[in-house]
């Protein structure tokens, strides 16, 4: 496996950290990006492209990337910033983006106002509850989930996150009526320990979940567009949020195998179907 050499660039606000893969001259580079997940939610499938130059970075805030200043919340728009400003530095664009969670949110961002920097997106599962039939519902329980974690901390923001994440269908009216989950449940600590940093459920959250893409210029690119779903998703709101902006492009989401991590390896312990994952990638790279 060809091993990352690391790099830092400054843009404003923050020092983002990245890794390359390969030899920057051969095209086209492949982009590989979550959020918050950072670069080393991608090591496994990076290794199933080693014929490719595969870039990773971590986003600002996330690991490796440092944050000036305060840290208020972000939007996709500002991370769209940041990766144009990392391809644009590499002087490498049009690249092949594969982009999951919320970097697949990011990356529709980055081909609305930049599109000259994409060849092929792949956009799997991004979490627009702001564009399902049931927004309001789904935003409301993300706005009890950030209240919840400003009020009592991590633990119980995050417990609520994971079993949003994990609800199959649509959601209830009274979803934030129902009992919160323990923490405890999820291995998640029950104490508040006054810090409010989280990458997710802190800066990225709801700006993420809230985006409305600009369908309009999207549509102008829709055939560099790929939308990819799980296929163990069901109808948890990540894949309904693909299966929705699909919809709305005119596009037929493309089923991948595993669930919303089906990328991993043992990275986060919960590794999904990686080699499967990676060849039907390559397949819709072409």
């Amino acid at each position: 496996m060809t091993e990352p050499v690391t790099r830092t660039l400054d843009v404003p606000g923050a020092t983002l950290t990245y890794d390359v893969r390969g030899d920057l001259a051969q095209r086209p580079v492949l982009l590989t990006i979550g959020s918050p997940m950072g670069a080393s939610g991608f090591p496994t499938l990076a290794s199933y492209f080693e014929d490719r130059t595969v870039v990773t970075y971590d986003p600002r805030g996330v690991e490796r990337s440092v944050r000036d200043g305060e840290l208020t919340e972000l939007s996709p728009e500002d991370h769209a910033a940041d990766l144009a400003a990392l391809i644009d530095h590499l002087d490498v664009g049009p690249v092949d983006i594969f982009a999951s969670s919320g970097g697949a949110v990011n990356a529709l961002a980055l081909a609305a106002r930049r599109p000259d920097l994409i060849n092929t997106l792949v956009a799997h599962e991004p979490p627009l509850a702001g564009i399902i039939p049931d927004h309001q519902s789904a935003q409301a329980a993300i706005a009890d989930m950030y209240e919840t974690y400003q009020r009592v901390g991590l633990g119980p923001g995050m417990a609520k996150f994971i079993a949003l994440v994990m609800y199959d269908g649509e959601i209830p009216v009274d979803y934030t009526q129902q009992p919160a989950p323990d923490p405890a449940m999820f291995g998640l600590p029950v104490e508040d320990d006054g810090s409010r940093t989280d990458a997710l459920l802190g800066q990225n959250l709801r700006g993420c979940t809230s985006y409305q893409p600009d369908f309009d210029a999207l549509g102008k690119v829709r055939d560099r567009i790929v939308v990819g779903v799980g296929e163990e998703s069901h109808n948890a709101l990540a894949g309904r949020g693909g299966k929705a902006a699909a919809e709305r492009l005119g596009l037929t989401p493309v089923v991948f195998p595993s669930n919303h991590g089906g990328f991993l390896g043992n990275e986060y312990g919960q590794p999904g179907k990686p080699e499967e994952f990676a060849a039907k990638l390559r397949e819709v790279l072409g």
